[in-house]
């Protein structure tokens, strides 16, 4: 199963979304759909955010049972830290100026 939200995206990709996904809340979207299907939703997504905000999250093998992906401009950054995806929030890298605490996913 797959959830993805998506704040302040053009109408024709809400539309698009709802033939593959459930929108049980107005911007949240869920479903069970293959790999490929997601994959290529997230494509969609992605490349027609514009001003908008998305963020995908999805089974998988791992310490914390999901993966996390993010599009937009004022978007929440997951980050790889030892293993376990964290969110920073805020465009600056965290830390000291110049230097991440952890590298991106």
């Amino acid at each position: 199963m797959i959830t993805l939200a998506a704040t302040a995206v053009p109408d024709h990709l809400r539309g698009a979304l709802t033939r593959w996904l459930l929108e049980v809340t107005p911007q949240l979207y869920v479903g069970t759909v293959s790999a490929k299907v997601r994959d290529e939703l997230w494509d969609a997504v992605s490349n027609c955010i514009a001003e908008g905000v998305a963020v995908l999250t999805y089974p998988a093998a791992n310490e914390q049972g999901f993966e996390l992906r993010t599009a937009g401009q004022h978007r929440r950054r997951p980050i790889d830290f030892d293993g376990l995806t964290l969110v920073a929030f805020g465009s600056p890298p965290l830390g000291q100026p110049g230097k991440e605490l952890a590298k991106p996913l």
